[in-house]
């Protein structure tokens, strides 16, 4: 009961109250860490896939798992405490599921390399006021989806997105 009477004043007091509003002082994404079943054939994907490099991990780290780096943000691999969890690969490719997204030049490149690689994945176009997102989805070995894009703009598109408060 307090804590549902803390939330209440809290969004009443939302209007008035500035210090909500204040932005992070948050430079960069860092990393992301994915659970693996085989950290050895996640490195494999990130490293030939999406070029990631193998960089040099914390010793001070008592599991398994591997970090990679490139376009300046890192990947953190651990291997999952259960391994042998199913993963279903019938499952259609949802844009709406969690995924990272990365920005690229050139779609034909990256739709052959999936090609030579025998990765499934679902390509779609967005338009919107002058804005057109080609978008390639597909998963890693542990069923976690990745998004390729690239934005073609025309001079009417704003790429800039105003900042959305809740």
């Amino acid at each position: 009961m307090a804590q549902q009477q803390q939330i209440r004043e809290r969004e009443e007091g939302d209007d008035d109250d500035e210090r909500g509003r204040e932005e992070m002082p948050l430079m960069a994404l860092n990393h992301i860490s994915r659970l693996c079943r085989s950290v050895e054939k996640s490195m494999e994907f990130y490293e030939k896939v999406l070029g990631f490099v193998l960089i040099k991990r914390s010793e001070v780290f008592k599991f398994s798992g591997a970090w990679l780096f490139n376009y300046g943000m890192g990947i953190h691999l651990v291997q999952s405490k259960n391994p042998q969890e199913e993963i279903d690969d019938t499952k259609p490719l949802d844009p709406m599921d969690n995924h990272i997204s990365f920005q690229c030049e050139d779609m034909g490149v990256v739709e052959e390399k999936l090609k030579e690689m025998k990765i499934k994945y679902m390509r779609r176009t967005v338009e919107e006021g002058g804005c057109t997102i080609d978008q390639m989805f597909f998963k890693d070995p542990d069923g976690f989806m990745i998004e390729i894009l690239t934005v073609r703009t025309s001079s009417s598109c704003l790429l800039i997105r105003s900042r959305v408060v809740s």
